[in-house]
């Protein structure tokens, strides 16, 4: 391909989505670019989560780059320090680490004489293209608890966990019983003093054993690669037709995935006054799936105890709920979720207009196939609103917007245009369809979630994953409004 014009380009995060556009660009033999990465170290979420239990609920042979299997993976869903070490080593095997400037969080980003000025405390640069890869549940949400700055011991947030403090003669509280909890629990549960979970609503769990890779089973896969790629193919098609279909058609999948978690529940706790604490009155998959293997025994051991009294406030001894009872506690851990509406903020962005991402965001984020918004030129998002987060794996999402992403930059790169971006016409009819179908999806049988909007719609892709993949790889530039020269 000959190169007709020099492009660089700013990548926002250098955490699994970053990386991923950085190995497509210098596929295509585009090494002009910066990523801009406010902790000095790659990984994303993999990074900032280190506590007891994280694990991926995606098999591990999926949740790689399709281009960098890994056959060294220790367990069927890989432990977050390994996924970490796997980002990290990924970046530096492919040279993009040079790239990142770490310690730079981009506060400002604007379209002007069509280049993006990115500005950090150091200042401003221009760039031809702009890729926001800043993740989906990335900023802490703090419950609001009266009292709660009045606790005596140490309270900190799942994703900012302490490793100063010892665990094993705690007395410790932990609040939320989401994926984190959820796997908090299983690690903890029995190896420390005692752990209370307030629990403010019970969760479907699928059963989800975790087993270990054999040495033997590793030497195969780094030996011949093919069957790393089978795996990858495989643990796909399995996820995508039953968990990826299940969450958006009714159907025969959709109810065997519900009777599993129920047989789930019915055969790990056998006291009747427990499970009922721990039975949903929603249907499964309504709120995220938790794919645990021993969620259960765990919350069944001693030192373990399931409260489901509301909280009332917090004093410096421990949670009192409402039913007056003081419980006691010497640790608080707030696994209380992210903000899953934050997306790039709190970077402002601003386009030649002097319209602000947040002004046309202001009902609700939205995009156009998740990856691009009107009037912002050049501007493309990696895990945008409404990817398929909630029934797909991130990476290979990331991948499929990194393509995408990729064909508009070489048509950039090779005169064909200048600048392009979704018209409001392509983008209105694109979420109204999206609109039409959430409403068939297990999202919308009536609980709360963190996937519901201001709108109380689901903020996912409504279709199978497969049809996300089909969308971004055959780009329509009648759908753009495009500057040529």
């Amino acid at each position: 391909m000959t190169q007709t014009r020099k492009l660089n380009v700013a990548i926002v995060g250098a955490g699994m989505s970053g990386i991923c556009m950085a190995v497509k660009l210098q596929d295509a033999d585009i090494d002009d670019f910066v990523i801009y990465e406010s902790a000095d170290d790659v990984g994303g979420t993999w990074r900032d989560n280190t506590y007891p239990g994280l694990s991926c609920d995606v098999p591990s042979r999926f949740y790689s780059y399709s281009f960098r299997p890994n056959p060294h993976w220790s367990r069927f869903m890989s432990p977050g320090s390994e996924i970490h070490r796997y980002f990290r080593q990924v970046a530096d095997e492919r040279g993009v680490t040079p790239h990142i400037r770490f310690g730079a969080e981009v506060t400002s980003a604007r379209f002007e004489d069509g280049r993006w000025w990115v500005g950090t405390s150091e200042g401003e640069e221009a760039f031809d293209v702009l890729i926001t890869a800043t993740g989906v549940l990335r900023v802490p949400r703090y419950p609001e608890i009266d009292g709660l700055d009045t606790f005596a011991g140490p309270t900190f947030h799942s994703a900012r966990w302490d490793h100063s403090i010892s665990l094993h003669n705690k007395q410790i509280g932990l609040i939320g019983t989401g994926s984190t909890g959820v796997q908090i629990t299983a690690e903890l549960g029995g190896k420390v003093r005692g752990l209370t979970i307030f629990q403010r609503s019970p969760q479907w769990v699928y059963p989800t054993p975790n087993l270990r890779y054999r040495a033997l089973t590793k030497a195969a896969l780094a030996r011949w690669p093919v069957l790393n790629n089978l795996g990858y193919r495989f643990w796909q098609t399995y996820i995508e037709n039953t968990l990826g279909r299940a969450a958006v058609e009714a159907g025969l999948n959709r109810r065997l995935m519900a009777l599993l978690c129920r047989l789930n529940l019915r055969l790990s706790v056998r006291d009747p006054a427990m499970r009922r604490k721990l039975t949903p009155n929603y249907h499964a998959m309504c709120k995220r799936l938790i794919l645990a293997g021993h969620y259960y025994r765990s919350i069944q051991k001693p030192g373990v105890h399931l409260v489901t009294e509301a909280i009332d406030h917090v004093e410096p001894r421990g949670v009192v709920t409402s039913d007056g009872v003081l419980h006691e506690l010497d640790l608080l851990v707030l696994a209380t979720g992210f903000d899953a509406r934050a997306y790039v903020r709190p970077m402002g962005i601003v386009n030649d207009n002097g319209v602000t991402l947040d002004d046309v965001w202001e009902d609700g984020p939205h995009a156009y196939r998740s990856i691009a918004v009107p009037g912002f030129p050049n501007l493309f998002m990696l895990m945008g609103p409404h990817s398929p987060i909630g029934n797909q794996s991130l990476v290979l999402i990331a991948e499929n917007q990194a393509d995408y992403a990729m064909w508009w930059i070489n048509k950039i790169r090779n005169g064909d245009i200048i600048a392009a971006s979704p018209t409001d016409t392509a983008t209105k009819d694109y979420n109204e369809q999206m609109k039409s179908a959430l409403r068939q999806t297990i999202w919308m049988t009536g609980c709360k979630s963190w996937y519901l909007g201001k709108d109380g719609l689901p903020e996912l892709f409504p279709w199978r994953p497969a049809r996300h993949r089909e969308l971004l790889a055959t780009p329509d530039i009648s759908h753009f409004d495009v500057r040529t020269a």
